[in-house]
């Protein structure tokens, strides 16, 4: 700390100016929730959250701790790591159809098109386990959260999920796994306010609201189109075209980033020349359009 303390945290704790903060920084340039500690697959993370941070004289929004890094969530307020210990197993979540995975953060058991974990929340999945604390918390459907153990059972209609342990080496094999140095073929299910895109090996994304119509509204059209004609049906109120081209290119960064974060491809969604974008499908790739 500043003053020279120790502070033990751990994943799920918060830094910032709130008194229950597990850091706390009473100092004004400093958020109430300023950055989170997580455990991400194997390594341990400083996530900025409602505030800017800089690590090691760089800023970031993100940072896997380190023994002598130095964090500071405003200018001069120094935080420095004095250690950093990892347990030698995490959670992971397995069952019929679906090969052991490790969990980080809140994840998402989705049915449709085919039962898959979701490393993100996802609002129509069957069920959510996240993590609390130095615990876990487990809801399906519209029940109330559950206390999850390693050795529970996570029952979603005729499908059963097992928490078990996995060995942290583990993490960082699940973490590459998914990033393939040749294009997959993906299966693209737009479902107008719902689109799923997976690949072989287990890759998925997701896409839901905004998004997945835009995924959508391409699919239904089936060749290059003026980005205003989609744009102005997706916000049918934006008068202006200004604003209406920053949400347009806001949108297609999100759906780029998620795909890229899944490992598949960026570039399903793309320009095609003079104001034009299209879905772009390559040899492989199988279009299901129910929306």
């Amino acid at each position: 700390m500043p003053d020279g303390s120790l502070r033990r945290v751990a994943a799920g704790d918060i830094i910032g100016r709130m008194p229950s903060a597990a850091v706390f920084l009473d100092d004004e340039r400093v958020s109430e929730a300023h950055a989170l500690i997580s455990l991400r697959g194997p390594d341990l993370k400083v996530l900025s959250l409602r505030g800017r941070q800089v690590v090691d004289d760089k800023p970031a929004t993100e940072a896997v701790l380190e023994e002598g890094m130095v964090i500071e969530p405003a200018p001069g307020l120094e935080l420095a790591v004095a250690g950093v210990e990892l347990p030698d197993t995490v959670m992971a979540l397995q069952g019929p159809g679906l090969p052991r995975q490790i969990v980080a953060g809140t994840t998402s058991l989705v049915r449709t098109p085919r039962p898959a974990l979701i490393q993100r929340y996802v609002g129509d999945a069957a069920a959510w386990v996240w993590p609390v604390g130095d615990g876990w918390r487990v809801r399906v459907g519209a029940g109330a959260p559950q206390p999850l153990s390693v050795g529970d059972t996570i029952d979603v209609g005729d499908l059963r999920i097992e928490a078990v342990t996995e060995a942290l080496a583990a993490a960082a094999r699940q973490d590459t796994r998914a990033t393939p140095t040749e294009p997959l073929p993906m299966t693209i299910v737009a479902r107008y306010d719902v689109v799923h895109v997976w690949a072989d090996g287990g890759v998925e994304a997701h896409f839901d609201g905004l998004l997945a119509r835009i995924v959508s509204e391409l699919a239904v059209v089936g060749a290059p189109v003026e980005w205003e004609g989609v744009a102005g049906v997706i916000w049918p109120k934006e008068s202006d075209r200004q604003s209406l081209r920053s949400r347009w290119d806001v949108s297609l960064s999100r759906i780029r980033r998620r795909l890229r974060t899944a490992g598949l491809r960026d570039d399903l969604v793309r320009a095609a020349g003079i104001g034009l974008v299209e879905l772009h499908l390559r040899p492989g790739d199988l279009l299901r359009d129910e929306s």
